[in-house]
């Protein structure tokens, strides 16, 4: 390429090193190799950009699976299993402690929230329809219970398999 342009070997090293050739260089180059001056520079942006592509895309499928930390999360919502309301919580302030934000975490939580809300409102319905204390009484323990298995289910999955046995098919956060 030096002999061909007439540049400098040490020209030519620097360029292909990643120097960005201007003025007279630039305009050698281009000549030299029968292109405009405007592609000469695109194809190094483009070379560029492919670089940063990949390194995006391999970053998102090298996310690492990190299970005991997913598991304790998971496991968190256990001591308010019997509280629907605030059983989300723990689970919620160890992701943004832990700064684990994957999508498993994410749906973990989400099943959470969604078993917040709907639980009283399930509760509240068994309220109005007056069937008794003892069918509100069972209503509780019974929604209890399916959270505390769903959790339980889902841990064991977890260990298993590494994905969620229960899982919504869309994110709340």
């Amino acid at each position: 390429m030096a002999e061909k342009s007439g540049l400098s070997v040490r020209t030519i090293q620097r360029i292909e090193a990643g120097t960005e050739p201007k003025g007279y260089t630039l305009k050698t180059l281009a000549l030299s190799l029968e292109i405009s001056e405007k592609d000469l520079l695109i194809a190094e942006i483009s070379n560029e950009e492919i670089k940063v592509e990949e390194l995006i895309s391999m970053t998102e499928k090298e996310e690492v699976f990190n299970s005991t930390l997913i598991k304790m999360i998971n496991l968190s919502s256990l001591p308010l299993a019997w509280f629907p309301i605030a059983n989300f919580l723990p689970p919620l302030f160890i992701m943004l402690f832990t700064k684990e934000k994957s999508q498993i975490v994410k749906q973990i939580i989400s099943l959470q929230i969604f078993l917040a809300i709907i639980s009283p409102i399930i509760f509240m319905l068994i309220a109005l329809l007056k069937l008794g204390s003892e069918s509100v009484m069972m209503t509780m323990v019974f929604l209890a219970l399916a959270n505390v298995y769903i959790i339980l289910r889902n841990a064991y999955e977890i260990d298993q398999r590494k994905k969620l046995r229960y899982q919504l098919n869309f994110n709340i956060i």
